[in-house]
């Protein structure tokens, strides 16, 4: 960005933190009562709390979604909804990207920020990742939910991708729940997040158009546990071919350039 232009967009990224605080802090209160309710219809109280965080601090920061559906898509059905993982902006965009009720994965470190953490744990299922243990739990969690006929989301590259290729590894997490509960799988890709925000800096947000991308479901009937790899490797060609397709905004494959 010109030189110029970077005090005006540290005033802007100022005033993007502290609308975004005092949205939470106009929402915390009813959080706190549908806490109350319970893991699931308190969880989705809080969601749909959150999708009207979502919906007025997006406007008052000037980004617009724009939703892309290269098939229709059944909200009413349940799945486990992947998504790459790229930016900063990608816990903020899921009340916006998913409008049905829903669970996702995050790590648990969130959970410990003062009052956003409260409203983080009661609105997603946290995950420790250094402990098989808590990683068990959090399955058993996320295929409860799903038995409910809720959706669950997970990012599958796990943190941020920082390297040359659209994607990183996937782990197979996302997988195996899906082959053991027989859920499809739902790829959705953010195609503007690095552009909008990177992972280099809390300071580099901009607004501007943000793209969400709505792939075809992927069934996993016929599929056993010894099939995870596969399947696995299935969705990450499909959304790594997706990402170059329509221009994701950040690292390419290392033939080309960066943007």
């Amino acid at each position: 960005m010109n030189l110029l232009l970077k005090p005006f967009q540290l005033v802007y990224c100022i005033y993007a933190l502290i609308t975004f605080i005092l949205i939470m802090l106009l929402i915390f209160p009813f959080v706190i009562i549908a806490s109350f309710f319970g893991r699931i219809k308190g969880g989705n109280m809080i969601f749909r709390l959150c999708m009207f965080w979502a919906d007025t601090w997006f406007f008052l920061i000037a980004i617009w979604h724009k939703r892309i559906y290269e098939v229709p898509h059944d909200k009413k059905k349940a799945y486990i909804f992947v998504a790459n993982h790229i930016s900063y902006l990608d816990a903020a965009i899921i009340p916006k990207a998913f409008r049905q009720l829903l669970r996702p994965l995050g790590k648990v470190e969130m959970s410990k920020v003062p009052i956003f953490g409260f409203i983080y744990r009661n609105a997603i299922v946290t995950v420790d990742r250094s402990s098989p243990a808590n990683r068990a739990r959090s399955v058993l969690i996320l295929k409860s939910i799903i038995n409910k006929g809720i959706s669950v989301l997970v990012f599958p590259e796990g943190t941020f991708n920082m390297g040359t290729t659209p994607l990183k590894e996937f782990y197979d997490g996302a997988f195996r729940i899906a082959i053991e509960t027989q859920t499809p799988i739902k790829p959705v890709l953010y195609l503007d997040a690095y552009r909008r925000m990177n992972y280099k800096s809390l300071f580099s947000l901009t607004p501007g158009q943000n793209r969400i991308l709505y792939l075809e479901e992927i069934s996993v009937k016929g599929y056993s546990v010894n099939d995870v790899s596969k399947l696995k490797e299935e969705v990450y060609s499909i959304m790594e071919n997706k990402l170059i397709e329509y221009n994701a905004g950040w690292r390419k494959p290392s033939n080309t350039t960066v943007e």
